[in-house]
């Protein structure tokens, strides 16, 4: 399976080569599974386009296209030097949401691992740093553990972390329904 031409498009939105290159490199040592499972494993917490098979790559394009859009606005001008960053933590994002190893749910503490895997995985330090720093937040508020309620995961520090979080939240309203054909 070439991991990268699920994300042709969303790739291309990527101007600097080398952010490119890694944003390449990780989306090909992303887990299989991701290519396969749902956004939400419940089903609860996405809209119908994120659920079923594949469901998990539909939100990831979502988030990205949503972000794209709203880079276009005067209102983000301040973020259009770091597109690159959050494109590419989008598409990161959740990509190892079942964990390390396939579990059958969903893990709370997904952006961790991501985050973990993301400075473990890239060939370059800083970026992957500041890739990690992106997704470690992008749950926002829902930052607990699901099954005992301790708080595991930071919530966004800086604007281009809320950014982030808010991306990921637009796409994962069940209200908001997406077309991809557009």
């Amino acid at each position: 399976m070439n991991k990268t031409e699920f994300f042709i498009m969303e790739l291309d939105l990527i101007q600097d080569p080398e952010i490119k290159k890694i944003a390449e490199e990780l989306i090909g040592q992303l887990p299989d599974y991701f290519f396969e499972v749902a956004a939400s494993s419940t089903g609860k917490y996405h809209p119908q386009y994120a659920l079923g098979k594949g469901g998990l790559v539909r939100h990831t394009k979502a988030a990205v296209r949503i972000a794209n859009d709203l880079l276009k606005l005067e209102m983000f001008n301040w973020l259009s030097e770091k597109k690159d960053l959050i494109i590419t933590a989008l598409l990161l994002h959740d990509g190892w949401k079942h964990g390390a190893e396939y579990q059958q749910y969903a893990r709370a503490d997904h952006p961790l691992i991501a985050s973990e895997k993301i400075i473990e995985l890239c060939t370059n330090q800083e970026i992957g740093y500041q890739l990690s720093n992106l997704i470690i937040s992008h749950m926002g508020q829902w930052n607990t553990d699901w099954k005992n309620g301790q708080e595991i995961l930071p919530k966004p520090e800086s604007k281009i972390q809320a950014f982030v979080h808010l991306c990921d939240y637009l796409a994962s309203r069940k209200f908001l329904e997406f077309n991809f054909e557009a």
